[in-house]
């Protein structure tokens, strides 16, 4: 885990941007009402526009039902950054992601093959 923090500490603007070009924008379940679906479709256009990559954010320990009012609102703050402010903030969301991904491919790891 102190690995993978520190490889996101390392990270210069480029491999940012290279990281980023892999990852998709969040989406909302898809028994989501479509007002936040549309909304947050305009959103994402908003923040690509703003700063040319998808808006990343970890939603680990964040109830479902709450996935669209979080999303929706961080993005809404985080279009009010500026570029490096928000590199940071997405830096920082990158690692929370990838500890988390770690943490769930360990922990299945870990578990008995339900096919054996």
């Amino acid at each position: 885990m102190a690995a993978s923090d520190e490889a996101g500490y390392d990270l210069s603007p480029t491999d940012l941007a290279e990281a980023l070009a892999a990852e998709s924008a969040p989406c909302l379940h898809h028994a989501a009402p479509r007002a936040a679906h549309l909304a947050l479709r305009a959103a994402h256009a908003a923040y690509e526009h703003s700063f040319g990559h998808v808006f990343v954010i970890c939603m680990d320990g964040v109830p479902p039902s709450q996935h669209v009012d979080q999303v929706l609102a961080a993005i809404r703050a985080r279009l009010t950054n500026d570029p490096d402010e928000e590199r940071a903030l997405t830096a920082e969301e990158t690692r929370r992601l990838a500890r988390g991904r770690i943490i769930e491919l360990v922990t299945a790891a870990g578990r008995p093959d339900p096919l054996l």
